[in-house]
């Protein structure tokens, strides 16, 4: 099942999609009720089996509003080859702020006065279906329920300079969301998909789940033996090749790109970029 949130008048509808159509919802479906809290939407906003258009025509909202977001670093070996760095020994865990997440066609909004090198980050996004703590591996993919994709917006010069990566990763906007969600059922294996990022029309990153030095298994028992995920949270899987900071010579998003991250079996995020217009 395809699952979108839908902006109706200011109100928050759901949606599942249906022969390229969006079906209005009456509520959550079942396979997704431990996802309650996390799809806010209103029930009067749309009756349930109107016709809200189609995915292309509506206002989507981020799919979903997680009470955190868990991100992993330098997961993909193609990237850590770009990079010249060593591969992690573990998994490289870190934070970005739920209100740094924005819709799949928001603008990514840059403050020049504190960000200079913002760069792209395409990742497949893993949502929590039922809670996890202390989760063996091989039992760690019966507690995802979706599946979307992120673009893990990061400002370069912020990530180098704090010596974290937190408030370099969780500017308001950089974690755009979306389109939709994709059930696991109808999702399929998440170690084979292509995942692929477009700055202005150009392919800047091309690759596979498949590169992952850590598969999403490995990687939700990791953290379920540190911290418990809750349903509804997201976790962002890494980056492959490509990242612009690595290119040479490095280049950065500036006003007017549009960047275009996609995960094969879910969609494309379509992100305008804006610079803050400073007084």
């Amino acid at each position: 099942m395809r699952i979108f949130r839908v902006a109706i008048d200011g109100r928050a509808a759901l949606a599942r999609e249906a022969d390229g159509r969006l079906v209005a919802l009456a509520g959550v479906p079942d396979g997704l009720s431990g996802l309650a809290a996390s799809l806010p939407f209103d029930p009067d906003a749309a009756p349930a089996g109107a016709d809200l258009g189609s995915p292309a025509q509506a206002p989507l909202l981020a799919p979903i509003a997680p009470r955190k977001v868990v991100a992993i670093g330098l997961n993909y070996q193609d990237h850590i080859n770009e990079t010249g760095l060593e591969a992690p020994q573990r998994p490289l865990v870190f934070a970005k702020f739920p209100s740094s997440i924005i819709g799949p066609s928001d603008a990514i909004v840059i403050d020049r006065t504190v960000t200079d090198r913002v760069d792209w980050e395409v990742e497949l996004a893993v949502v929590i279906g039922r809670s996890m703590r202390r989760v063996a591996e091989a039992a760690a993919l019966d507690h995802v329920a979706a599946y979307t994709v992120a673009n893990d917006v990061s400002a370069r010069d912020l990530q180098f300079a704090d010596g974290q990566w937190v408030r370099a990763k969780s500017l308001d906007t950089f974690c755009p969301l979306g389109p939709c969600l994709v059930t696991a059922d109808e999702f399929g294996d998440p170690q084979a998909k292509r995942l692929w990022t477009r700055v202005n029309g150009e392919t800047t990153q091309d690759s596979s789940t498949a590169e992952m030095v850590f598969g999403i298994a490995q990687l939700l028992a990791f953290c379920s033996a540190s911290f418990t995920l809750d349903p509804g949270d997201v976790v962002l899987t890494g980056t492959p090749w490509g990242c612009g900071e690595f290119m040479t010579p490095p280049r950065s998003l500036r006003d007017g790109d549009t960047v275009e991250t996609e995960v094969e079996g879910i969609g494309t995020i379509v992100s305008p970029v804006r610079d803050v217009k400073q007084a």
